[in-house]
């Protein structure tokens, strides 16, 4: 079985920003990744070069279910690495598809090429491909292949792979401004999700002690940190303590997770908040049905 020795880290929107943008949202991704690897004591190494990350760690497995976790990542692919020549890249993919394929399944490659070179793309992908079909007698299919063979040459260097495993996507975290995220339910930390997946940093409010474990799992699965805070909702008005938190912390916008599908009556709590509260309120789950709300709190494993 052939090891892998470098995961290429594929981002989206980062790519639509200006230069300086762009580089400021590579670095902090890169921070991010880096604390969520130093927490787990996985070894590592980082780079970015030209619109990519790549990450060098000899724990491919267990980088991967943290990869999985880490905003702002849209896709990842554990590959090997070779150079640029043409010999070497045909020789490392057959080793790479002896493993995989078999003269029952069909194939297909996918080649991707930055810089200059002595053969175009497509010189690759035939040169490449008859030298597979010679060694295992599998069959080509390039609109629905068993298997993906991605080849993608860069300037010296060739990275070759078999799978994008898709990642979660949206912003690094801490890009964005911030929110304070009222936790009432498990709902409201779902919706303290999707604007975190915004790049948006939480300070987090509660008011049932019940509700702290479920924050701190929450945080811990997703590699964030943010400032957990408790509000006696007898002591005072909440909509005050709320402010004054709001006003010290110096947040953008109020984050509830209220549905138009809550059997109370949504529209009535939404509207007295805005009423209370300088900032926006932010309701993110409003068009969802408890249904949907619950299989996506599953999905990120927020425990109902």
């Amino acid at each position: 079985m052939m090891k892998f020795d470098v995961i290429l880290l594929r981002y989206g929107e980062l790519s639509l920003k200006s230069n300086y943008v762009r580089k400021m949202f590579e670095l902090r991704l890169v921070q991010n990744i880096k604390k969520a690897f130093l927490r787990e004591k996985i070894p590592h190494d980082l780079r970015i070069e030209r619109g990519r990350i790549y990450l060098i760690t000899p724990e491919i497995p267990r980088s991967i279910a943290v990869l999985s976790k880490i905003f702002g990542i849209v896709s990842f692919s554990p590959a090997v690495e070779t150079t640029s020549s043409m010999q070497n890249i045909s020789t490392l993919a057959l080793q790479l598809m002896n493993n995989v394929l078999t003269k029952e399944e069909s194939f297909a490659i996918r080649v991707k090429r930055v810089g200059t070179h002595q053969f175009s793309s497509q010189n690759v992908a035939v040169h490449v491909g008859n030298d597979i079909v010679t060694a295992t007698h599998a069959r080509v299919d390039l609109n629905n292949p068993d298997i993906e063979l991605f080849i993608e040459i860069r300037e010296k260097k060739s990275f070759l792979f078999t799978q994008k495993i898709v990642g979660v996507g949206g912003l690094p975290l801490g890009t964005q401004g911030k929110i304070l995220a009222l936790i009432e339910n498990p709902s409201s930390l779902l919706a303290a999700w999707y604007l975190m997946r915004r790049g948006c940093n939480a300070v987090i409010v509660y008011m049932k002690k019940s509700n702290q474990e479920r924050i701190q799992s929450f945080l811990r699965k997703w590699y964030a940190d943010a400032e957990i805070i408790f509000i006696n909702p007898t002591s005072e008005s909440l909509s005050k303590q709320l402010t004054i938190i709001a006003s010290e912390k110096k947040c953008d916008a109020l984050v509830v997770g209220y549905s138009l599908d809550d059997p109370i009556n949504p529209l009535q709590h939404i509207m007295q908040l805005k009423k209370n509260h300088v900032i926006p309120v932010l309701t993110p789950l409003i068009a969802m049905t408890k249904t949907e709300i619950s299989t996506q709190c599953i999905k990120k494993g927020i425990s109902l």
